[in-house]
């Protein structure tokens, strides 16, 4: 019998990766606790949807004056400490809102305060930690890390939702409180990881280097088409930012059903993420990309009409499935593609379009929400992702008949 470990576990022998993961995945956890907590606390305090998409505007507008600027400093820097200086302030902006809670104050600015500096921070730990990836795992062992980062990321989505709306049963001083001993535990662990600098080359520093990202971006049309994709099918069709409504006024649920609803994409998500962890895709990955934007889009209008908690259940979790597939091929493809002397700057822009898809998307569901009810938000924005899928399946050929990934770029 063989020894061998599965490819997706030999990734974890790197030790500074290892605790790299395991950092990650911690935050992540705390991330989803947050979510939670916030998110009915704004709700509660406000009963107005459109609070719920200001919680996401905040965290983008610093994070799209950042995400580039970050890229360039961490192909220049010390990516390691770029992820302990911007996790320590994520982890001092979750202690804010625990001293708040327990202060018993009932007000929501400080809220929209803290997310403002959570943005910040979240636009250096994303394209950094992106970046910094291949720099811990040798090439052979980069798809199978992806996959496990995937991997852990969804396990932490399962958990840290369903965990969230218990811990908020006991109080929301309960749920902060637990968030911020997980992003201390973060900072430790990033401090334990080696430093890790780019291999960019000794060009003094220039402005118009920061959108070196963007113009390599331009140029690589699958790239460009996959993150673009991502960018309005999530921007258009998620529907993340209204479940507290969903929870509270259309499914009746209160905090731990949120947290149940909150879980349900990432278990779909979750199941894809293990079958690419033990057998990554290797063929017809454009038409992946395409399928699993697709379902994504479609899951999103059934979980709009639904009115069963059951039949909701099954449709984040379809719409997470979907979105794996989608987000998995985005991943590996842009790292794939990159120098290692710009891949900071390229992972800033694929942050960028993850946080205006995910953030900017949040306020367009509360706007809409306000506008038309929350039912409506949702379905409408399903039909408009299912659109984009059809139009990017004209617009980007190269993508569509992407068959396998590139080879590793070392430059």
């Amino acid at each position: 019998m063989s020894s061998r470990r599965p490819a997706a576990l030999a990734a974890l022998r790197h030790r500074d990766f290892a605790r790299f993961a395991t950092g990650r995945f911690c935050a992540t956890l705390a991330w989803q606790i947050l979510a939670v907590a916030v998110g009915w606390q704004v709700y509660e305090f406000t009963r107005d949807p459109l609070a719920l998409g200001i919680v996401g505007l905040a965290q983008f507008l610093p994070f799209l004056a950042l995400v580039l600027p970050a890229g360039q400093i961490a192909d220049r820097a010390d990516r390691r400490l770029l992820l302990v200086i911007a996790y320590g302030i994520d982890a001092g902006c979750v202690g804010a809102l625990f001293a708040v809670s327990l202060a018993g104050l009932e007000i929501v600015w400080p809220i929209f305060a803290a997310m403002i500096f959570f943005g910040a921070g979240r636009a250096f730990w994303m394209p950094v930690g992106q970046a910094m990836t291949p720099n811990l795992v040798p090439a052979e062992d980069f798809t199978a890390a992806t996959a496990l980062n995937s991997a852990l990321f969804e396990i932490a989505v399962i958990a840290g939702p369903a965990l969230g709306g218990l811990l908020f049963l006991a109080g929301a001083t309960v749920a902060y409180g637990a968030a911020f001993l997980l992003m201390l535990l973060v900072v430790g662990l990033m401090i334990r990881i080696r430093p890790v600098k780019a291999a960019s080359d000794d060009r003094p520093f220039r402005m118009r280097d920061v959108l070196e990202g963007l113009r390599f971006v331009w140029w690589r049309k699958p790239v460009l088409g996959a993150i673009s994709l991502d960018l309005f099918a999530v921007l258009l069709g998620g529907a993340t930012a209204l479940l507290p409504v969903y929870a509270s006024d259309v499914l009746h649920i209160g905090p731990a059903g949120l947290g149940i609803l909150r879980t349900a994409p990432a278990v779909g998500a979750a199941t894809i993420a293990a079958l690419l962890a033990f057998a990554p895709l290797a063929r017809h990955v454009g038409r992946w990309m395409f399928f699993g934007t697709g379902l994504f889009a479609l899951a999103t209008i059934v979980f709009g009409l639904s009115t069963s908690f059951w039949l909701s259940i099954a449709a984040l979790v379809a719409l997470g499935a979907g979105d794996m597939v989608s987000v998995y091929i985005r991943h590996v493809l842009v790292q794939l593609e990159t120098p290692d002397a710009i891949r900071g700057r390229v992972s800033a822009v694929n942050s960028m379009f993850i946080g205006a898809s995910n953030e900017l998307g949040e306020f367009r569901a509360g706007v809409t929400a306000r506008w038309f009810g929350a039912v409506p938000a949702v379905v409408w924005g399903g039909v408009a992702c299912a659109g984009i899928v059809a139009a990017f399946v004209a617009l980007f050929p190269s993508l569509r008949r992407l068959d396998a990934f590139p080879r590793p770029n070392r430059g």
